[in-house]
């Protein structure tokens, strides 16, 4: 299959998520799905759902915790938004609303109806960086028993595949008492993401 039918082909499925009944209620509210991804993309990165102010700009990761992300990956914002460079493909591709204490989780389901076919289109991918607990709960099969220690061992992971905490700003205690995270994580991660979007990997 060719670059552009690989392309047309998301949109194709972009659609197809648009025209789903469960999204209706978000559909409704003129929201569109908010992943971004090529047949180009190197890196490949799931988090989880976006955020109300990412959701209703249209631009994913468009908040803080994007700004904290950029800088763990040693690029700026053109780079990141580049679909060329990054796929960018949450477990839930729409804000899932507000919960007691942050937002609420990714509805179940979504991922594993839709990140196939999407999966499938993006051939030239080299790492797939993990963000936070459900994306490493879903695509890591091995990982350890707390988050902390999954990231904590992410050389264990490597070549193909990069967990880290999610760069919330709620997780900034966290940050805290894991210095080793900014430490050792952040530049090896830096270098990962660096070789994938040259070619390298």
């Amino acid at each position: 299959m060719t670059a552009q039918a690989h392309g047309d082909e998301l949109e194709r499925i972009r659609d197809e998520i648009i025209a789903d009944p469960e999204n209706a209620a978000f559909t409704a509210l003129g929201w569109k799905p908010l992943f971004a991804a090529s047949p180009e993309s190197r890196v490949l990165l799931i988090g989880q759902a976006p955020g109300r102010r990412a959701q209703e700009s249209g631009i994913p990761w468009n908040d803080a915790s994007g700004d904290t992300l950029t800088r763990w990956l040693g690029v700026d914002r053109e780079t990141f938004h580049d679909p060329n460079a990054f796929a960018i493909v949450p477990m839930d591709f729409y804000f899932p609303g507000k919960a007691p204490s942050g937002d609420l989780p990714p509805r179940r389901g979504v991922a594993a109806t839709w990140h196939p076919p999407i999966f499938e289109q993006l051939v030239n991918v080299r790492l797939t960086v993990l963000v936070g607990a459900h994306a490493q709960r879903a695509y890591l099969p091995d990982r350890l028993p707390t988050l902390t220690e999954t990231v904590r061992h992410w050389r264990d992971y490597l070549p193909s595949k990069f967990p880290v905490v999610h760069p919330s700003p709620r997780n900034i205690a966290w940050q805290q008492r894991n210095p080793w995270f900014e430490a050792e994580t952040v530049p090896d991660l830096r270098e990962a993401v660096a070789s994938a979007l040259s070619g390298g990997g």
